[in-house]
């Protein structure tokens, strides 16, 4: 189709009022924070996080020890004895390195069983909002913790009642 015709086509169209657009919004972050799923969730993810950094640790303990004895016995060790030495502290370097990009890096670890714990969170939301949207005849639901909302009317906020929607998803039965 052309422009004008396009054009044509939309000057014959009623034109939408704002009494006609039906929008609500939510805030997400309320969500996560209060609805019970997602606390657990993060809960889950945190312990695995506790992990990791308790691991990250241990091989930056190691390196520091490692790189205090090259230091300080380097001078009264054999020459093999300390190239031994040495070479043990890169491999101790390369490994700890290695842990914080599998672990830290762009596609690390943390970055996919985050996304894979709120994968499913997400999915929930959007039902419920698809839910709640769908029975008020909505069109259009925003994210207020995007923030792109600068001001919005508090009756157009379905935080509490997609909580509630939620809330009956994992009752359990």
């Amino acid at each position: 189709m052309c422009g004008a015709s396009l054009a044509a086509l939309l000057m014959l169209a009623p034109p939408l009022r704002a009494a006609d657009l039906k929008i609500g919004y939510i805030d997400s972050a309320r969500i996560f924070q209060e609805y019970s799923v997602a606390k657990e969730a993060q809960a889950q993810f945190d312990r695995k996080v506790e992990g990791w950094r308790a691991q990250s640790a241990e091989k930056e303990k190691l390196v520091a020890d490692l790189r205090a004895e090259v230091r300080d016995q380097g001078p009264i060790l054999s020459t093999l004895k300390r190239q031994e030495k040495e070479e043990a502290l890169q491999r101790a370097i390369s490994d700890y390195e290695r842990f914080l990009q599998q672990i830290w890096g762009p596609q690390g670890r943390a970055v996919v069983e985050n996304e894979q714990a709120t994968a499913e969170v997400v999915a929930q939301v959007r039902t419920a909002v698809e839910k709640i949207a769908s029975q008020k005849g909505l069109l259009m639901v925003f994210d207020a913790a995007s923030g792109f909302i600068l001001f919005a009317d508090r009756s157009l906020d379905l935080t509490s009642e997609v909580l509630q929607e939620l809330g009956t998803q994992t009752t359990p039965k």
